[in-house]
């Protein structure tokens, strides 16, 4: 959750850090901190606050000097965001200094243990009693190698951990280890970038290791990286991968937010998503993880998603089109959830994991229970090189582009795209789609980009919407058939980023409860499509209206009948209902957006949110 940074080479240090932590800010922004090795002395500089706090106190006293650093940006876990809780955190000694990404479930028992023998924290932190963990095996055996002394005290605790150790005795080496949370090293001429994710180090080099769990690498000037087990100690061989990523993908270029960039960015996304994979004019799709274990699909019982967030309602949208297509049983759990039910899993079974940034705790947690049942996993993820990617069996990856604002917006898109392709295959193939059908689709999905661009263009009125009901307590989202999650999906935008508690429900559900909240104050959003259960769903807000509820209806374009019941619509270009969620979902998007920008809202920074959930 939290974002570590660390460089050692032969250029000045601290720019490289502080930009790093800059960029991996969606990470978590409770607290700062930087420590520096200038060649003799190692000096810590942190802070409650976003990095720029960080980098106005630094401004004003810090000597940034030296060629060794490391960098933290904070989700706090264990301990209030504050100064003291704020990493990197020093050992007793002074001589060494750590940052960490993760929990130490068992960092107390460690704490009581090194308090006996002389201990001390000024933190409430787990990482404070690892780094003196450390530090007692330092002690407890002469000439030990740091490296060693890591992986001992790694071997002693339980959690999950990204972590960068420097001994200021040693200011030739890094050390880093993984388990559960993600680790990337940038290779570079006689320099090294240690990072969350690539993009703190795009610009200085494009080779990258990324280490898989229970691994340590051991970082050394003038020297190749060595990568060990933590557990075995047995020797690794890092493969070193190129990455595609460039610099312009991961500035706001000209948008005043991420947010807003990246909802503009969806006509591209999704067209990226099925480019060489959808040919329409031939009737074709390709998916190689698809083609080469079609067997398992067309043997299985049934599809059991796993997911969090907004790519748990992504997969909501996908039960509705495979179950429709395909005509394939599929159940949609809380990755969190499922890992904690002992649920019944069979080798019959395939489980497809969802995940935006590939290194989901609780979705990596359901994938490994799910293999250890025999069931096969397909991991649907934007990030390359991933956990998730790498912990699949098969799998297809959005190639969304960096998401780097927090409330997800392409990321839902492109995992709908994604999973409509899958599903059309898989139809294909079992034949419960004619020929004639499948085109259709296949052409439909084509257009699909152009539309988007169509639905963006009520960005002007949706501001105007906004700023009337920007000062609402509550809102209530409403939705039936494949735009019920979208209707959760818009729900959890408004409350993610504006602060505003909303709820979204199946539109026939409303009268089982939610219809006595309704009065003259409470807006009440309504998916309201000219396809699928559009009377229905019109009777819902002749309901509303009767009760004098304020309705902003999502419509198709050209609809009169809605119009004349609500207080204000907004529409979308027409298509079929199974394509609807990735055009209904663009005026959630920017109302959410809107309302949140007028009360002032940090909208790609949302309070007590991060981007990536790697811990429980």
């Amino acid at each position: 959750m939290c974002g570590i940074v660390g460089y050692i080479g032969h250029r000045e240090a601290y720019p490289i850090v502080i930009n790093g932590l800059k960029r991996l800010e969606y990470r978590g922004y409770d607290s700062a901190g930087v420590a520096i090795y200038n060649g003799t002395e190692l000096k810590i500089c942190k802070t409650k606050g976003k990095v720029s706090d960080l980098e106005e106190l630094i401004n004003e006293k810090f000597d940034t000097s030296g060629s060794v650093a490391i960098g933290h940006t904070r989700w706090a876990t264990h301990g209030v965001p504050n100064d003291v809780n704020s990493h990197p955190h020093y050992s007793n000694s002074g001589d060494l200094v750590i940052i960490h990404n993760g929990i130490i479930e068992n960092y107390e028992s460690i704490k009581k243990e090194l308090i006996t023998r002389g201990y001390t924290f000024e933190s409430d932190t787990d990482t404070e009693v690892l780094v003196n963990l450390i530090e007692e095996v330092l002690k407890q055996e002469k000439n030990l190698k740091l490296g060693k002394a890591v992986q001992i005290a790694l071997n002693q605790v339980v959690g999950a951990y990204a972590i960068a150790v420097f001994d200021k005795k040693k200011p030739n080496e890094i050390i880093a280890a993984k388990l559960g949370s993600p680790l990337a090293i940038g290779v570079g001429e006689n320099e090294f970038f240690i990072a969350s994710d690539a993009s703190p180090f795009l610009e200085f080099t494009k080779n990258a290791i990324y280490l898989e769990d229970e691994e340590l690498a051991i970082i050394r000037l003038g020297k190749e990286i060595k990568v060990r087990k933590i557990k075995d100690d047995s020797l690794v061989d890092p493969y070193i991968q190129e990455l595609q990523l460039n610099i312009e993908q991961i500035e706001k270029g000209g948008y005043e937010h991420f947010m807003l960039k990246e909802i503009y960015e969806q006509p591209n996304a999704i067209l990226d998503t099925f480019r060489g994979r959808l040919l329409a004019n031939e009737g074709i799709i390709k998916m190689a993880g698809i083609e080469d274990n079609m067997k398992k699909f067309l043997n299985a019982d049934r599809i059991i998603i796993v997911a969090c967030g907004t790519s748990w309602h992504a997969g909501l949208v996908s039960e509705y089109i495979f179950e429709d297509l395909a005509r394939i049983p599929v159940e949609v759990e809380y990755a969190s959830e499922f890992r904690y039910r002992n649920p019944v899993i069979t080798e019959k079974d395939i489980v497809i994991a969802i995940s935006q940034s590939g290194e989901t705790a609780d979705t990596l947690a359901a994938i490994k229970l799910a293999k250890s049942k025999g069931a096969f996993v397909f991991g649907v993820c934007n990030v390359v090189g991933s956990s998730i990617a790498r912990e699949s069996d098969a799998g297809a990856y959005t190639h969304a582009g960096p998401e780097i604002g927090v409330a997800s917006t392409k990321a839902f898109t492109t995992q709908i795209t994604v999973l409509t392709l899958m599903a059309l295959r898989l139809a294909r193939a079992k034949g419960t789609m004619s020929s004639s059908d499948f085109r259709r689709h296949l052409i439909e999905l084509e257009l699909i980009p152009e539309k988007v661009k169509k639905a963006l263009e009520s960005d002007a009125y949706v501001e105007t919407v906004a700023d009337i009901y920007k000062d609402a307590k509550n809102c209530l989202y409403l939705g039936r058939g494949y735009n019920f999650p979208v209707a959760l999906e818009g729900a959890l935008k408004l409350k993610e980023i504006s602060y505003i508690h909303a709820e979204g429900y199946p539109a026939a559900e409303m009268k089982h409860g939610p219809i006595a909240l309704i009065d003259e104050q409470m807006p009440v959003i309504v998916i309201a499509t000219k396809k699928g259960h559009y009377e229905k769903v019109v009777s819902n807000i002749q309901e509303i209206k009767s009760r004098k509820g304020k309705i902003i209806g999502i419509v198709t374009e050209g609809d009169e009948s809605v119009r004349d019941l609500a207080d204000h619509v907004i529409e979308v270009p027409d298509c079929s209902e199974s394509l609807s969620p990735l055009l209904t979902t663009i005026p959630l998007q920017l109302l959410s957006y809107h309302i949140a920008v007028k009360l002032g809202k940090n909208v790609d920074q949302p309070r007590n949110l991060a981007k990536s959930v790697t811990v429980e």
